[in-house]
């Protein structure tokens, strides 16, 4: 991976919903592969698109 697609990945990170995070560490493999679903379509998304979103620190 290069250093533009580890930010992209690193922005869709710090985005995610408290309830997605939570989900990831369900005890529940339904709701924690649909969380995992989830996010994969989020990283996809900004990775096919991008993102104009900036990390604010």
């Amino acid at each position: 991976m290069n250093e533009e697609t580890d930010a992209i990945i690193a922005r869709v990170v710090e985005r995610i919903p408290l309830y997605l995070r939570n989900n990831l560490a369900s005890k529940d493999a339904g709701v924690r592969k649909e969380a995992e679903e989830t996010l994969a379509a989020m990283i996809s998304s900004a990775l096919a698109n991008g993102t104009a979103e900036t990390s604010e620190d």
